[in-house]
């Protein structure tokens, strides 16, 4: 989701949580971005995507959850590092506190918004990959691709087209059928 604008102010984390819940921000380095709504389509990627995660962990009952924004990722104290990411997949429910992840998520994906892509393909690339997610999708509805990065094994940036089934690296059998989902972005 997008950053929209930058208040250009330190902010703490006390601050940060007396926010109202209707505000949506970000924190990179202890700056605050407000985020937009998210459009009908990003919503519409998310829930298949969301739904096509939660199930399988539900079949192989292991330990990983799914979660969806809003939902806190705070990457690092010392710069205050908050992200809010589409999707998530969490395997260590040590890191969780009943508020927020605390450290990196497994995976993320992010649907990047048109009005502000650089922030899902630079400023979140880069502190994914710092933080230590281990695997990191930006699907793009304008462009109708998915680019996966897997830093564990140094994969980066590999493109798919959203016609394309993509192998989710950290599962020996999850693969993802773009085509499926794709249909059910235009059919309103």
């Amino acid at each position: 989701m997008p950053a929209l604008q930058s208040k250009q102010e330190a902010i703490t984390l006390e601050q940060y949580e007396t926010l109202p819940e209707d505000r949506r921000v970000e924190i990179f380095e202890n700056i605050a971005y407000d985020m937009a709504s998210p459009s009908q389509i990003h919503q519409t990627i998310s829930m298949e995507l969301s739904t096509i995660l939660n199930n399988y962990m539900k079949r192989k009952k292991g330990t990983c959850r799914v979660f969806s924004a809003p939902f806190d990722v705070k990457l690092s104290d010392k710069p205050l590092t908050i992200v809010q990411p589409d999707i998530m997949v969490i395997c260590d429910k040590d890191k969780l506190d009943g508020k927020r992840c605390n450290g990196a998520p497994d995976f993320i994906i992010e649907i990047v918004s048109p009005t502000t892509p650089s922030h899902d393909y630079i400023r979140k690339l880069y502190y994914y990959e710092q933080y230590g997610v281990r695997e990191y999708w930006i699907v793009d509805p304008r462009q109708k691709t998915v680019n996966v990065y897997f830093f564990e094994k140094n994969i980066i940036g590999v493109s798919y087209p959203f016609h394309a089934t993509i192998k989710v690296n950290l599962y020996e059998d999850l693969f993802i059928d773009f085509s499926e989902i794709a249909e059910n972005l235009y059919e309103w």
